[in-house]
């Protein structure tokens, strides 16, 4: 697990927005290469803010294909 990169990621969704953690493993460099893994329909995001909130959820997965953009913060 040390290998493992997080990033920060706004994503929107066709019913909400989503700004959390996404863990990329060690053997991808890219969010681009998490979102490309075919046998995985969900990504799963932590210390997730919806909405725009000021309360964060600890854990929410997303349906790929329910994914309309998604922005790696700097």
């Amino acid at each position: 697990m040390s290998g493992n990169k997080k990033v920060r990621v706004k994503v929107r969704t066709v019913y909400a927005s989503y700004e959390g953690t996404l863990m990329i493993p060690e053997m991808r460099k890219r969010v681009s290469d998490v979102l490309n893994e075919e046998e995985r329909n969900f990504i799963n995001l932590t210390d997730v803010k919806i909405n725009g909130s000021s309360e964060k959820v600890p854990y929410i997965s997303i349906n790929k294909d329910m994914i309309e953009s998604i922005i790696e913060e700097g």
